[in-house]
């Protein structure tokens, strides 16, 4: 009877429970459960059973076992001549943001640096609430904050070093401003996996207002302040205000500036009394002159013809009146000095040498647009001259005993330099200091090549630039401002006004080899004005603190590609 019921038994269909896979098979030998032990661990970083202990004695035994793990070290490696890591053994530099520097030195380091090594930014700025900064918004102001600087003439490595203060000032890390000739684009990523957000700016009108950029740049100043408490409100207020601001000088200021810069050149290449009001009186014309054809939409360069034939004709006529009287030549050249223009060609140039080629290849680009417009408009004069016989315009009778008048040309120096901050419309405490360092820059260049060490004329304006570009820095720096409003102004008294007038006049006489030395002399020496300043700003950085680098071998250079 049991044997009948073992085998129904046997026969009934089997249970999930039973056909489940954690179901112990028929045959095995249950294993006794294993002792509770609380000293023994249960980690999951426990070795393994049956993996051997790499620092247990025996290992020797077991090497043969081990070497083949992708975890064991090799028997090749030694601790002592390990291979170099990722990271030095020295560590990465630390780059300690100090408000004993600027921030543009500051900025300007952690732009150079990789963005693996960029430290993390500490907000100097307070939000409103525990959600972060409000990124849209930041990077808007960030935008408009870099338009005017761009828009005022300034660097482009300034530009972004300013833009970039903005954004870590407010918190946001991964920002990589972009700066061009008319466009401006900041990116910034929260993180490695997150999507970036994208904002760019057209910068459509550019003018000139140094009282503006020094805002903007204060402004700036204040935002990279960790003692100064300013919200994004705040900033916008600020920025719309400095936005409204009128200019500091009316326009009859800058018409009476603009025949002061013109009499004060006349007088530097040799001009008298006379001289210096009708160059004044030409160049006052050439600028209502060039105010009316832009008052009627038309574009800058017809606006430079225009504003350069005025001078010249006065000049011609001068010379048909007075024949060798008069230096005639002298009030052309004094209406050159008024119209060449020397900041963008300082930007242009600074630009390349930073590593902004392309926004410099534009400004140099703008440049001779407008040189090739005061071109047009004085060999239309000039033309005129040679034709009528005008004598008092060949160069041989002209500019004779330039160099007998030290005191008349360095106290003209100095005018020509208040007259060019003048119409820069610079800060009022700033036109003193400027007006200085063009005087100094006079005396450098007349010392150099008017005396009897005779230094080869673009030489000595590159070093006079130099001095010049070597002050500035060091103003700004003690003001914590650009340095553009003690630069710009103070290379006036350099500009090549008298060797572009003598190759153009060269061309209105049909004499092209001379004309082209000329103006080649002309544009070497506006090279040099322009490398000269931005090397002695360089000199003034590589003399004093640089943050994050001990010494000055350590600071980073703008790029390092060695010709290829």
């Amino acid at each position: 009877m049991k044997v009948a019921d073992q085998e129904a038994e046997d026969r009934k269909p089997q249970s999930d429970e039973a056909r489940s896979a954690f179901t112990q098979p028929t045959g095995v030998i249950p294993q006794p459960p294993a002792p509770e032990d609380e000293s023994q661990t249960t980690s999951e970083f426990a070795i393994p059973t049956g993996l051997p202990n790499l620092s247990s004695p025996n290992l020797a035994s077991t090497t043969q076992e081990t070497e083949k793990s992708a975890f064991t070290t090799p028997n090749t490696y030694s601790s002592r001549n390990a291979p170099p890591a990722f990271t030095p053994p020295h560590g990465i530099p630390l780059v300690k943001l100090t408000k004993e520097t600027p921030w543009q030195d500051q900025m300007r380091t952690m732009l150079r640096m990789p963005v693996a090594e960029r430290p993390t930014p500490e907000a100097s700025q307070k939000h409103e609430d525990e959600t972060g900064p409000a990124v849209p918004r930041v990077l808007d102001l960030t935008l408009r904050i870099g338009e005017l600087l761009l828009a005022g003439g300034e660097g482009a490595e300034d530009v972004e070093a300013a833009m970039f203060a903005v954004c870590r000032s407010y918190g946001l890390d991964r920002c990589e401003p972009t700066v061009t000739f008319t466009l401006l684009s900041i990116s910034h990523q929260p993180s490695l996996v997150d999507d970036p957000v994208t904002a760019s700016r057209t910068v459509r009108r550019r003018g000139t207002d140094y009282t503006r950029l020094a805002s903007v740049f204060q402004l700036v100043d204040d935002i990279s302040d960790p003692e100064s408490e300013i919200s994004l409100e705040e900033a916008y207020r600020r920025l719309a205000a400095i936005r409204r601001n009128r200019h500091p000088y009316p326009g009859w200021a800058l018409t009476a500036a603009g025949g002061l810069l013109a009499g004060s050149a006349s007088v530097l290449v040799g001009g008298g009394a006379l001289v210096f009001v009708i160059a004044a009186v030409g160049a006052m014309l050439g600028d209502r002159l060039a105010w009316l054809c832009a008052g009627r939409g038309l574009p800058e360069f017809y606006q430079f013809v225009g504003a350069a034939m005025p001078p010249a004709a006065m000049g011609v006529t001068l010379s048909l009146v007075h024949s060798q009287e008069v230096n005639a030549s002298a009030v052309i050249t004094g209406g050159l000095f008024a119209l060449i223009p020397g900041r963008a060609l300082v930007a242009g140039v600074q630009d390349g040498l930073t590593g902004y080629y392309i926004t410099a290849a534009a400004r140099l680009l703008e440049v001779c647009y407008l040189v090739v417009g005061i071109v047009c408009g004085v060999l239309l004069v000039l033309s005129l001259g040679v034709m009528l016989d005008a004598t008092s315009l060949r160069p041989e009778t002209t500019f004779v005993a330039v160099d007998s008048r030290p005191v008349i040309q360095i106290l003209a120096s100095m005018a020509l330099s208040l007259a060019f901050a003048i119409l820069l419309q610079q800060e009022r405490h700033t036109v003193l200091i400027v007006t200085l360092n063009g005087g100094i820059a006079w005396v450098m260049f007349g010392a150099l090549a008017q005396t009897s060490l005779e230094l080869s004329p673009v030489a000595a304006t590159a070093i006079a630039a130099g001095l010049v570009g070597l002050f500035g820095q060091l103003f700004s720096r003690y003001r914590f401002a650009s340095s553009l409003p003690y630069v710009t102004a103070a290379i006036g008294p350099l500009l090549p006004g008298s060797a572009t007038y003598f190759g153009l006049l060269a061309l209105a006489q049909n004499d092209m080899n001379t004309g082209i030395n000329s103006l080649t002399k002309a544009a070497a020496t506006a090279l040099a004005i322009a490398i000269g300043v931005n090397l002695g700003s360089e000199v003034s950085r590589l003399i004093l603190k640089i943050p994050g680098a001990t010494t000055a071998a350590n600071r980073r250079a703008a790029k390092r590609t060695r010709g290829f």
